[in-house]
């Protein structure tokens, strides 16, 4: 797989770039705590499934926020979370207390995103309907907030194991853009409910958006049928 490495922002990306001119682009976001490169090697997943997808490049940018967790080891986030809070609304079942967060580094993560998009559909000429962004949990939710705010609208959205932040925002703005949604939860994800998950389908899909939701009997993880789910909404998306 060729690997390039760039900066768009201040932030630091690793790029798989299309085989030759791009049809499309797919904006992947990693968790709270993973390092930077930990989607990068989706791409390959992703092309083994759908060769076609050799036309699409690739995109993962590592957030903002280092985080001393381990001296061995890179972890980064896009803010700061209480993981011990968010682990004590799980187990008391008030995990819907999160619905109302308005993380205060969001918006400027946001707009962070904003300018890798527009730096994509400038440089290499591709129509933001062909551009795709998603994440795993923390950087789902930066995702998801990027994609219902856009304009014009993206190709789609994808939300692997994220959950509902923003409701009073969120709620107003699923209705803008009719933009295409692959989701998946595990039902035994120990933190971010899967009923939260639930609710943000619920949300999308009343909105007007199409929402593909894939369940699996499993935790906080991307497992097969999420690779098979978003390699169906990349094949939509490049056209």
């Amino acid at each position: 797989m060729n690997l390039q490495k760039m900066e768009i922002a201040g932030l630091r990306i690793a790029t798989v770039p299309a085989e030759g001119k791009p049809r499309g682009a797919a904006i992947l976001c990693h968790g709270f705590g993973a390092p930077g490169d930990d989607l990068v090697s989706l791409a390959s997943q992703f092309r083994s499934a759908e060769p076609a997808l050799k036309d699409m490049m690739f995109l993962f940018p590592a957030a903002p926020i280092t985080l001393d967790l381990d001296p061995d080891f890179e972890s980064r986030a896009w803010w700061e979370i209480d993981i011990e809070k968010i682990q004590q609304l799980a187990e008391s079942g008030d995990a819907r207390d999160l619905q109302h967060e308005h993380p205060p580094e969001l918006p400027g993560c946001r707009e962070t995103i904003n300018k890798v998009i527009q730096h994509v559909h400038a440089q290499y000429d591709i129509d933001h309907r062909n551009i795709v962004v998603g994440g795993f949990s923390q950087g789902s939710m930066l995702a998801t907030d990027v994609a219902l705010r856009h304009e014009p609208a993206l190709g789609g959205l994808i939300v692997w194991s994220g959950t509902l932040l923003c409701e009073s925002d969120w709620r107003p703005l699923a209705g803008k853009n009719r933009l295409p949604v692959f989701q998946s939860h595990g039902t035994l994800d120990p933190i971010l409910p899967f009923e939260n998950a639930v609710a943000l389908c619920n949300l999308l899909s009343e909105s007007g958006l199409k929402v593909v939701f894939t369940e699996f009997d499993g935790p906080h993880t991307i497992p097969l049928g999420a690779v098979e789910g978003t390699v169906r909404l990349l094949q939509r998306a490049m056209g």
